[in-house]
């Protein structure tokens, strides 16, 4: 009996489809990683007898980087990014050992089946899945296939068991398409960002942004949004006057007529027309047309008009709109929701599919009548060829989704039921009139037929006041006639939508990574949404598209851009060479690069207008051990300290608070110490500003606060305060957090655990002397003899917090509250509560694991 491995791209998904196919006949157990079930059951495949196990991966397996050395903002120059920098595939998420995780599942398999997305980036996934278990699976014999591709667009048991019985293979273009986007944003993005970064952030303090980041996407998207601001800031208002004029058909009734020459921008001619029409008493009907009018249904829904209709009509972000579009997708409700396509396949179940939704009360009635009456049929679209539209795939409830996911849901599926409705039938009256000389217009309109609007209310044809019923020749009396006088008014800022539209247009972003590039703009500060889910550009937004024009227009323009990704869509389609496409495109940008290095200046003249120099920014903080004279510190993001006289700018932990620490002095260099912290229920640690952005010694990376230095005699180190390893994290100390008193703690200094003892402590320190079970720092505990908790009414005990029954009660474990995730260490509970042996950096030894297996500790942490 062979094996057959199944993978999908999602957890959920995995099940979903496992469920499909065996019927509800499987059983499932947790992965090696923990995140990842794996499905197993018996069935048949390609006519015989088979062990299936389904299983999926969490996106993407594998993302590409730079090799070690060439992530140093300090030692690589940006310029050697383009070419020379090697770069490797590394585990996209290597907590959750997803390599490791699919080769013990693959081993021993005999075929594999991917069920990932059926877009370019699924395709991607395929291989680097492939490139995991082929080596692990069994060897075929001879010509014998062992890889199959499964295509489907909806999570129903048609959809899935037709992909099963008809397995294609993995389109290897497609990925290398996803491979040469992947290397050249990557090339590209990281060269321009680090060099105009640093270049910026040294030179001023108040940008409020901790990276000035560029991408070849994202850079063109907030051109489109400063463009539309600049349009703004230079329009002039004009003047102009428009002739209105009322008659009366009826006595208590009046007519606002349209003048047809619309307006006109000269005061003398437009009060000129008003003295020729006040003459007239009496308004003529000059002609009278009757037509009927048609409102087209909608076509099929594809992903841009989702998220255009999601921005505008329902107030959600693109980003959020995707992610609840895929979460409807992989619970079942809607097919795919990543496609270009408006156009139904000739085989697609229309009629199975509104049959669903008939007994849904806010449309049962609609459907029920297209069902009885004969659907018509949908307009003609475009076919990308991907996925099919969007519809909805079952019946749904507000009580099921919620929230957001009813209120997309709900929209997706009024539209599917308006594109097999009626069109839209209305008739339209114009009456023609003659005031003296000049002609005025009024237009009514009747619905004669509602059609789809019935489903879609808010494509509606307005109720309007019916005209008169009138001839040819007619005359009635003229009510009034004026002058007013209006102002052209500038164009708004960009919605959401309309920008998306503009990226669809110029072809910037694919489908699927528009709502990112979105999203990186409001991210880095560059726009921010204003009411209306309007984007309004920042000053550092503007200056920086007005510095790329003035350097190099194509850097912002969406034309290199556009001709890049179709030179991707050539690779997916086999007719472009993937490495001659990236090396054409790098030369490019290498020496557009080059030449806005040499052109900064322009950029940073602009620059100068709207934001302070460092020296100028911040207030006066702590000494500089070079010069002894006060820091500046700068809170703006990104936070950090400047020396004005030295013109040193140093780095410091973000998403937190700065403070001096008591004024102490860092040893080794003679700078002022300063405080991390964030917040009261989180850690906090001192830092020497130097050390955090020189370290000191080679065990030492950037970024290390004194909770991780290892000098061996300095009284804020490692050395000196480390009490023992972390019980949840692999390679984080406990460490004493010696400002905490009289409420003392000790944090990791890698993860985010916390440990509260001793409240009301008089005095904690960190002994010299280790404990005999578990090697952990001995603590010496000194407590007020009225609050003393000890037994016997002792004040002072000298113990290990792990081992020591006194201190017991005294210790409680908790998670600190970060101010943001990023803070976050590793929360993965290990096997048990063990200690690794071998000395920690500063000489004291690793609490390591007793023979009794840590059962003291489990009592206390558990």
């Amino acid at each position: 009996m062979k094996t057959i491995l199944m993978v999908a791209e999602k957890p959920s998904l995995a099940q979903s489809i496992a469920k499909i196919l065996s019927r509800g006949n499987m059983s499932s157990r947790k992965g090696l990683n923990g995140a990842c079930s794996v499905h197993e059951y018996t069935g048949s495949f390609i006519g015989q007898s088979a062990h299936f196990k389904m299983t999926s991966v969490c996106g993407h397996v594998m993302t590409l980087d730079f090799i070690g050395k060439y992530n140093s903002w300090d030692k690589v120059d940006p310029a050697e990014l383009f070419s020379k920098a090697p770069t490797e595939k590394k585990e996209a998420n290597p907590k959750l050992t997803m390599v490791k995780f699919l080769q013990v599942e693959g081993r021993g398999c005999d075929c594999i089946v991917l069920w990932l997305d059926c877009d370019k980036e699924g395709e991607n996934i395929c291989f680097e899945v492939l490139d995991a278990v082929l080596p692990v699976m069994n060897k075929p014999r001879s010509t014998e296939r062992t890889i199959y591709r499964a295509k489907f667009s909806s999570i129903t048991d048609t959809d899935i068991c037709n992909a099963m019985n008809h397995l294609g293979e993995p389109n290897r273009n497609e990925a290398l398409s996803v491979d040469a986007r992947q290397e050249l944003d990557l090339r590209i993005g990281c060269a321009f960002t680090r060099f105009q970064t640093k270049y910026f952030q040294g030179k001023y303090g108040n940008l409020d942004s901790s990276l000035i980041s560029f991408g070849p996407c994202q850079t063109p998207t907030l051109g489109f949004c400063v463009e539309r601001h600049d349009k703004i800031q230079s329009f002039k208002p004009e003047t102009y006057w428009v002739l209105q004029a009322k008659v009366n058909p009826e006595k208590e009734s009046s007519l606002t007529l349209d003048w047809d020459r619309v307006r006109v921008f000269d005061r003398e001619i437009a009060q000129m027309f008003l003295n020729i029409t006040k003459i007239a008493k009496e308004a003529k009907v000059e002609s009278v047309s009757k037509k009927e009018k048609v409102k087209q249904r909608p076509l099929a829904l594809n992903t841009v008009e989702m998220l255009r209709v999601a921005s505008a009509a329902l107030g959600m972000g693109p980003q959020h709109a995707m992610q609840i579009a895929e979460r409807l997708y992989t619970q079942g409700y809607i097919s795919y929701p990543r496609t270009e396509t408006t156009h139904y396949p000739e085989n697609f179940d229309l009629k199975g599919c509104l049959r669903q939704q008939a007994n849904n009360p806010y449309w049962a009635e609609t459907v029920k009548a297209l069902l009885s009456e004969g659907i018509n049929r949908p307009r003609k679209g475009h076919d990308a060829g991907d996925h099919p539209p969007i519809t909805p795939m079952r019946a749904a409830t507000e009580a099921e989704l919620g929230g957001d996911g009813w209120r997309l849901y709900e929209y997706i599926t009024r539209h599917f039921i308006a594109t097999v409705g009626a069109d839209c039938k209305y008739l339209q009256t114009t009456i023609s009139f003659s005031i003296g000389p000049e002609r005025f217009t009024c237009i009514g309109k009747v619905v004669t037929s509602p059609g789809f609007t019935e489903i879609m209310p808010w494509h509606s044809i307005p109720l309007e006041e019916s005209l008169p019923h009138c001839e040819k020749g007619d005359l009635f009396p003229i009510g009034e006639i004026k002058l007013l006088e209006k102002q052209t008014s500038p164009p708004d800022y960009l919605t959401e939508a309309e920008l998306i539209t503009l990226m669809e247009k110029h072809g910037i972003g694919t489908d699927a990574s528009i709502p990112v590039h979105i999203n990186n703009i409001c991210q880095r500060n560059y726009v921010t949404v204003e009411s209306g889910r309007r984007l309004k550009p920042t000053n550092l937004g503007i200056v920086l598209v007005h510095g790329y024009y003035k350097i190099d227009a194509e850097l912002v323009l969406p034309t290199i851009r556009s001709a890049v990704e179709k030179q991707l869509n050539l690779i997916a389609l086999g007719k472009a060479n993937y490495h001659q496409v990236l090396e054409h495109t790098l030369d490019i940008f290498k020496r557009k690069f080059h030449y806005f290095v040499d052109s900064i200046a322009g950029m940073d003249e602009l620059m100068e207008v709207s934001f302070s120099p460092l020296a100028a920014t911040g207030k006066p903080l702590s000494r500089c051990g070079k010069c002894h004279r006060f820091m500046k510190y700068i809170q703006a993001k990104p936070s950090r300290l400047h020396c004005s006289h030295c013109d040193d700018t140093y780095s410091l932990p973000q998403n937190g608070t700065i403070k001096l620490y008591k004024e102490l002095r860092c040893p080794l260099d003679d700078f002022e110490l300063v405080l991390w912290s964030s917040g009261s229920r989180g850690k906090s640690y001192p830092l020497c500003p130097y050390c955090y952005n020189h370290p000191p010694f080679r065990d030492m990376k950037k970024g290390m606060g004194c909770n991780e230095c290892t000098h061996p005699t300095c009284q804020h180190s490692l050395s000196m305060l480390g009490i023992g390893q972390c019980v949840e994290c692999e390679n984080g100390v406990l460490v004493l957090d010696s400002t905490s008193g009289p409420k003392w703690k000790m944090a990791c200094n890698k993860c985010n655990v916390i440990v509260h003892f001793f409240e009301n402590a008089h005095k904690v320190r960190v002994s010299l002397e280790t404990c005999d079970l578990c090697d952990a720092a001995l603590v010496d505990v000194d407590f007020n003899k009225a609050k003393s908790p000890l037994p016997g009414d002792e004040t002072q005990h000298s113990g290990c917090i792990f081992c020591d029954p006194v201190f017991q009660d005294l210790v409680e474990l908790k998670h600190a509250a970060m101010r943001h995730p990023m803070h976050r260490g590793g929360q993965g509970k290990r096997q048990g509560r063990g200690r690794g042996k071998g000395r920690r950096p500063g000489g004291r030894l690793n609490p390591k694991k007793p023979k009794d297996k840590m059962a003291a500790l489990a009592a206390y942490f558990v």
